[in-house]
């Protein structure tokens, strides 16, 4: 590997009889840096996550992970990461504080987890029953279990699933503490606004092969428009002719409703100054920059899944 990589992946496959849930998937992931892998459900993203973190045997291919084959080497490679489970549990009378304790004294390295408390806001928790946590309490105690051995990589699958927007936020501070920290994060979400503002890079995947992987400003400028215009024309009747604005790439009009897509910086000007030199006149006018979204949406398509 190289100095930098933390996590090599090659030719990873898996299937569970017929259905191939991992195709020969390969990435590398640098030290520091904040990784995401977004999929439609079923696309293959945990299942690749759990094989990693040597929870799940592999059928092809190789990893390594800080040096360690997770399927040979696991005893020597689970001291060193962190592990937050899309789905988890603990018994139901076991206390905040006794969970942490309990979880610390099983690594040969801790840390004070009295301060990850704090920081995910659950210190006044400290004595509370597993069983009488809200599902967003509950979260948050399962991201402190992952944090108690100080580990040098920390795997997050479906990270704020069930958190309420302030949670959320509280949780996307502690992801970017982590990379402050020095830490490698590598996440699973399905929330592409999540993904947008803290990966450094992000893989996409869709029926077990990865389609896409760059920066998420990489992916925006590759596969979508960088803007969307919105418009209503006030004369319905009226025929508007939008050839020769410059990096407008396409539009579409719905009876007085007209969409512009494109790429120029400043294309939103352009189009106000086309509209008016030509006594166009126009409401309800709005501007958005495409998001990792648009991307996901056009990479993987529209439809839901089960």
């Amino acid at each position: 590997m190289k100095n930098n990589t933390v996590i090599k992946v090659e030719g990873l496959k898996k299937s569970y009889g017929s259905n191939k849930a991992v195709d020969d998937v390969s990435f590398e992931v640098s030290h520091g840096e904040i990784f995401g892998m977004v999929g439609p459900n079923g696309a293959g993203k945990t299942t690749t996550i759990e094989c990693i973190e040597g929870l799940r045997k592999f059928d092809e291919g190789s990893i390594d992970v800080l040096g360690y084959d997770p399927q040979k080497e696991g005893s020597k490679l689970k001291p060193v990461i962190g592990i937050q489970l899309q789905q988890s549990q603990l018994q139901e009378h076991i206390r905040v504080w006794e969970a942490l304790d309990l979880y610390s004294s099983i690594y040969p390295k801790s840390t004070d987890w009295n301060i990850i408390l704090e920081q995910l806001g659950l210190t006044e928790k400290r004595n509370e029953y597993f069983s009488k946590l809200s599902g967003g309490q509950k979260q948050r105690l399962f991201i402190a279990l992952s944090l108690v051995n100080d580990p040098e990589i920390v795997f997050l699958d479906e990270l704020t699933t069930g958190l309420d927007p302030q949670a959320r936020r509280a949780m996307w501070n502690l992801v970017r503490s982590m990379k402050d920290k020095g830490k490698t994060v590598y996440l699973t979400t399905h929330f592409m606004e999540e993904a947008e503002k803290l990966c450094d890079r992000v893989a996409i995947i869709d029926h077990g092969k990865i389609i896409a992987i760059d920066t998420p400003s990489e992916l925006i400028r590759k596969y979508s428009h960088n803007e969307r215009i919105e418009f209503t024309l006030v004369d319905d009747n009226i025929d508007v002719d939008l050839g020769g604005i410059e990096g407008l790439t396409s539009f579409d009009r719905t009876d007085n409703r007209i969409i512009i897509y494109g790429n120029s910086a400043d294309l939103t000007q352009k189009v106000v100054n086309h509209l008016t030199e030509k006594k166009i006149a126009f409401s309800d006018f709005r501007s958005e920059k495409s998001t990792l979204e648009d991307v996901f949406l056009k990479l993987t398509g529209r439809e839901m899944r089960d």
